[in-house]
């Protein structure tokens, strides 16, 4: 018995020193982070990234024994040629104005766009079986990605608004025809897409900073976001050789004052109901870092307990400093305790350098406009933007109406691009490059036709409305200021300590989504209508059914009695058979005595 205990360890240990480093060292790595912004209007930004990079190919063959790459993903990714792939999937919407740039910014709902490898042969039907593979990976809707339905959102190939920003050559990164990108604003967001979504890490919520995923507390967020980007790297600055990397992200916007009556103090404990209990043991680094690049002018607060070491750097012509708490080396459960030295006073928020507004001009249910409001606060600084807006084939854009202006003075954009959608088969796509005039306010127009549908495309709330995507903004910075996206280098959030180097920062930024209202049929009159056929057929059939079945006799008037006869007739039937039974009785007790 002792013999095949120790039989049974030694073969557990010799797997696990083979999982380990393997007959050939499988050359990956893990890092987990977590990046803590308290915000200008009270609420707390927390992002947490959980990065994985793997020195493979991205070629089916040589995409195999997989340690902390995720098997369930990386099947899928093989499987169908994907050079590039970002999905997200969020709920609530990023106020940019009052919340400035988040690390990763999403649209509400869903959003999925995917680079193919040049030998993809049919890139439509990849893309139908992609979408049918993800959605059942993540338990989400995509499948209605590759639909041409009314509640379908069919894809599309942008040529300007998405690049690869991974690994590619130029040729490559230019032929649009390799993309395709999708968006579904009315996706709703909830456990079950968590669920199979931390299942991918390596820890899963086990250990690490994904014991914080407390889900009740989680959706209680103001803003949800869940990301799963994936690209290849340079692993050196020649980019002789290049790696992949698959990046978990989850973006949360939470209160602290609605939980604390009023009280702007916020802990981990507080926001997750619970505290990092340790580190992912597969991790090389679990950082946490707190931001505190504005306090002491916006806001004053301290820290328990004390961190790790502080951080103080240059982004562009911004100063930043960051707290950071290393829980490889702390080896205990971490608790961030941020205490208030007084109430907050609330002034005007500073706004970004670019934030947009998009919205739906006009009234009825036949025809209307959409305007989006591009504004730029730097004083003197100009910008160049992509502005990208893909709209489902049954609202009909009329090209012809487009206007750009600057602060209510007409201008042209730069360059257009626009694809005519055709009724159930493809959407439109309107695609500029504009110049947005410092301290301005450019204003995109154009006017729309609402298309009547047929009544079994409709869904059940039809009077609820239909969703659009929302429009897509990109731009190039030059200063950092509430600037917090990671550089193209490098996915992790440590790297942006060490940007120095970097003057021009690339953005995209989304705008809110549109609820439109379409001409809806009265689907009360079908149900008005039913009711009323089956009361006349159920009338008329009930009284011709009595007709036919019923058995009639005729009876004489001269013979009905009165009420008094009926009486006395009741009265002698009752005695009649009183007498009867009595008569019986007397019969059966004679017959026994006979016996």
């Amino acid at each position: 018995m002792a013999s095949s205990t120790r039989e049974f360890y030694f073969v557990v240990h010799f797997l696990h020193v083979l999982l380990v480093f393997g007959i050939v060292q499988s050359k990956d790595s893990f890092s987990e982070e977590l990046f803590i912004k308290p915000l200008q209007g009270g609420h707390v930004y927390n992002h947490f990234q959980f990065t994985t990079t793997w020195e493979t190919l991205l070629e089916e063959n040589e995409f195999i024994h997989y340690r902390l790459f995720p098997k369930s993903l990386g099947e899928v990714l093989a499987r169908y040629s994907v050079q590039e792939l970002h999905l997200s999937l969020t709920q609530g919407v990023w106020h940019h104005a009052r919340w400035g740039y988040p690390v990763i910014d999403a649209p509400t709902g869903a959003q999925l766009w995917v680079w193919f490898n040049r030998d993809t042969e049919n890139i439509d039907q990849t893309w139908s079986e992609l979408t049918n593979a993800l959605s059942g990976l993540f338990c989400a809707s995509l499948n209605f990605m590759d639909s041409k339905s009314a509640l379908g959102s069919p894809a599309v190939s942008p040529r300007l608004t998405f690049r690869p920003s991974g690994a590619a050559n130029e040729y490559y990164s230019r032929n649009s025809s390799y993309l395709r990108y999708a968006g579904m604003a009315g996706e709703n967001v909830c456990t079950e897409n968590l669920t199979p979504w931390k299942k991918l890490l390596p820890c899963d919520s086990k250990a690490g900073l994904a014991t914080l995923f407390n889900a009740q507390k989680l959706y209680d967020a103001s803003y949800h976001s869940l990301g799963v980007h994936f690209r290849p790297i340079c692993m050196d600055s020649s980019c002789n050789s290049t790696q992949v990397e698959l990046v978990q992200s989850l973006s949360l916007v939470f209160d602290p004052s609605v939980n604390n009556i009023g009280r702007q103090d916020w802990s981990l404990r507080n926001i997750y109901k619970s505290a990092v209990k340790n580190a992912c043991p597969l991790a090389d680094s679990s950082n946490i870092y707190v931001d505190l690049t504005y306090n002491k002018t916006l806001y004053h607060f301290t820290l328990k307990p004390e961190p790790s070491r502080f951080e103080q750097f240059r982004r562009g012509q911004v100063k930043h400093k960051f707290a950071i708490y290393d829980m490889k080396k702390r080896g205990k459960a971490l608790n961030i305790v941020a205490k208030y030295n007084a109430p907050i006073v609330y002034k005007n928020i500073k706004a970004p350098q670019l934030h947009v507004h998009r919205f739906i001009s006009g009234f009825g249910q036949e025809s209307g406009g959409i305007t989006c409001q591009l504004h730029n606060t730097h004083p003197t600084q100009n910008l160049t933007a992509v502005y990208l807006d893909v709209l489902p084939w049954y609202v009909r854009v009329y090209y012809h109406t487009l206007k750009v202006k600057v602060d209510g003075q007409d201008t042209k954009p730069l360059h257009s691009y626009y694809t005519p959608g055709r009724d159930r088969d493809r959407s439109y796509v309107l695609e500029l490059v504009l110049n947005v005039p410092a301290n301005a306010t450019t204003t995109i127009s154009f006017k729309i036709e609402k298309a009547l549908l047929r009544w079994t495309e409709y869904p059940p709330d039809a009077n609820k409305g239909f969703y659009i995507s929302s429009a897509i903004i990109s731009s190039v910075l030059s200063n950092a200021q509430q600037y917090t996206a990671t550089p193209q280098f490098s996915s992790k959030i440590i790297s942006s300590i060490t940007d120095s180097s970097t003057k021009e920062f690339f953005l995209r930024i989304h705008t809110e989504p549109l609820l439109v209202t379409l001409p809806t049929p009265d689907f009360s009159m079908p149900y008005n209508v039913i009711c009323l056929a089956c009361t006349v057929i159920a009338i008329g059939f009930g009284s011709v059914h009595n007709l036919t079945t019923r058995h009639f006799e005729a009876i004489d008037p001269s013979d009905q009695k009165s009420i008094l006869t009926k009486i006395k007739d009741r009265l002698f039937r009752l005695f009649k058979k009183k007498q009867s039974d009595n008569t019986s009785d007397d019969s059966q007790g004679e017959s026994k005595k006979i016996r």
